[in-house]
C-alpha cells in the first residue's frame, strides 16, 4: 500500500521490482486480499498483445492505510513515554 500512496497506478511488474524476492503467487495473494476489501482499483489493458494489470489505491484504501499509520504512530508514542 505504501507504493500506491505515492504512485497513481502501479503495474504488477513494478510491484515485483520494488518488492524484491516476492513470488508471483505471494504478490497475487496480497493483492487479492486488498482488492476484496475494496482497497485497490484494478485496470487491465493490452499493450500490443501482452496483458498489463495496474493497481491504484481507492479512497477506502488510502484511509485504511492512513489509519494504520496513525495507530502505529500512537503505539510508538505511548511506548516512548513509559
Amino acid at each position: 500500500m505504501s507504493l500506491l500512496m505515492v504512485e497513481d497506478w502501479v503495474t504488477f511488474k513494478q510491484f515485483k521490482e520494488q518488492l524484491e524476492g516476492i513470488t508471483d503467487g505471494n504478490l497475487a495473494s496480497h493483492i487479492s486480499k486488498l482488492e476484496k476489501n475494496d482497497f485497490l482499483e484494478v485496470k487491465k489493458v493490452f499493450i500490443g498483445r501482452k496483458p498489463q494489470t495496474s493497481y491504484a489505491a481507492t479512497d477506502a484504501g488510502r484511509k485504511a492505510f492512513k489509519d494504520h499509520l496513525d495507530a502505529l504512530e500512537e503505539l510508538l508514542n505511548s511506548n516512548s513515554k513509559k
